[in-house]
């Protein structure tokens, strides 16, 4: 368990293993928690590093970056580790031991790496909490699920939350071409070249995930190596038998990434679930971030559907967290299931021309006074200024309502209207709710 112990050959390790990077100067992206004046930089040049946990999607570099950390501290402390789906509370507690002897025998302080920290249950969290709150140990952990939700309070209070960022196409661009180089670790040896269009396929279905290119990369040079062809070239081809995934036409920053989601955004507004799936399932299967798909789908839900099916957002939001929960491939059918009920519900953009309407005339009136009668008077002062007098309160009249004004009196004299709904789905039943409010409010008003 030992961060220097050598367990095995390089060679027969997966390359994504091999090329860990041995010193922290190595390491790709993360830049805001690396940079020159960072926080976790300063802790681990003055040898006061803190507890953490590192939180972040996989592949990102959550158990480099914590073996890299142990390397860089000064003096560097003794690296034990545990993996939260292996170990019990009996691993703990020898961990904790050695940690213990480490501190009396050696004068070393201990860094206790936890990988998956999420999958330990309270019991187990609640072990860690007094040899991190007394420094015995160090504690890094590692989870791709949300801290807040997964890490006991009592731990997370005795941390910090450093989070890590999906690595960018640039970033998984230079460690791709690294492994290509590395005659020692990785595949120099061979003198491969990575065609263009290989290239571009493999960063795009990695997904920014680098333990997932480099493996498929790996793979893709097998393939090269068994099938022969032109001499040291992994095409295409090669790839996308590793990754058995087609290249389709796209381009997550060119024009085809805003033709299809053009296309499945006017699919749903002209209510063909058909076309709706189809294109969903184009950026799909060409690796669109899944994610940028589903908040499109939540825009759509107010934007097009709005009020004539308030439970749109709900569907759209729920298949967003879906397929957070449940990620690829099976949380994609939850996101056809959002766009088949989005493309078959009553639409109204009511919403959407109201709420441009409002900034329009924001823009073009100001910072326009609250009316005395529904502003809150919580000091004497203020309601001897009048805040609040006048005001009424609705749910002392007949079906809590009473007809009173509530925009700027200078809004109420341009009788503005934002919202007016139409006679689609719930919209119909909000109309007539509004017409009945406004009517009666009309009458108020008129002298008699």
């Amino acid at each position: 368990m030992d961060l220097f112990d050598a367990v095995e050959e390089r060679g027969a390790r997966p390359l994504a293993d091999r090329m860990r990077p041995e010193v922290l100067a190595d390491f790709i992206g993360q830049d805001h928690l690396l940079g020159e004046d960072s926080l976790l930089l300063r802790a681990m040049q003055s040898g006061r590093l803190f507890s953490m946990i590192l939180w972040g999607p996989p592949g990102s570099g959550k158990t480099t970056l914590a073996r890299l950390i142990a390397r860089a501290t000064v003096p560097p402390p003794r690296f034990l580790s545990l993996s939260a789906v292996m170990s019990g509370v009996k691993e703990i507690k020898a961990i904790i031991d050695q940690a213990r002897d480490n501190r009396r025998f050696h004068q070393m302080n201990t860094l206790v790496f936890i990988d998956e920290i999420h999958r330990f249950n309270k019991a187990q969290q609640d072990a860690f909490l007094p040899h991190v709150e007394n420094g015995e140990i160090i504690l890094i952990g590692a989870t791709t699920e949300n801290p807040s939700f997964e890490v006991i309070a009592p731990l997370l209070s005795r941390t910090r939350v450093m989070v890590l960022h999906q690595l960018s196409e640039e970033k998984l661009g230079v460690i791709i071409r690294r492994a290509l180089e590395d005659e020692k670790r990785g595949l120099g040896h061979r003198k491969l070249q990575l065609s263009e269009d290989a290239l571009a396929h493999l960063i795009r279905s990695s997904d920014g995930d680098a333990r997932m290119a480099l493996n498929n990369l790996e793979a893709a040079a097998s393939l090269a190596g068994e099938e022969g062809g032109e001499a040291g070239l992994i095409s295409l081809l090669h790839v996308e038998g590793a990754i058995q995934r087609k290249a389709l036409q796209y381009d997550k920053a060119g024009e085809e990434h805003y033709n299809l989601i053009s296309a499945f955004h006017k699919s749903m507004r002209g209510s063909d679930p058909d076309a709706a799936l189809y294109w969903l399932g184009r950026m799909l299967e060409a690796g669109e971030e899944p994610l940028y798909i589903a908040r499109r789908m939540v825009r759509f839900a107010s934007e097009d559907v709005g009020n004539a099916d308030p439970q749109a957002l709900m569907v759209a939001i729920s298949a967003m967290e879906a397929f957070r929960f449940t990620g690829p491939p099976e949380g994609e059918l939850a996101l056809a299931q959002a766009a088949v009920y989005l493309a078959c519900a009553e639409k109204s953009n009511a919403l959407y021309r109201g709420y441009n309407m409002v900034r329009q005339t924001i823009r073009e009136t100001g910072s326009l006074p609250v009316p005395l009668h529904i502003r809150n008077a919580p000091t004497p002062l203020m309601g001897a200024m009048g805040y609040g007098r006048g005001y009424k309160y609705a749910h002392e009249y007949e079906e809590a309502f009473v007809a009173q004004d509530y925009l700027p009196q200078k809004l109420r004299e341009k009788g503005l209207k934002f919202y007016q709904p139409t006679n689609r789905g719930f919209e119909e039943t909000i109309a007539r709710r509004l017409n009945k409010w406004r009517s009666l409010g009309e009458v108020v008003k008129t002298p008699i």
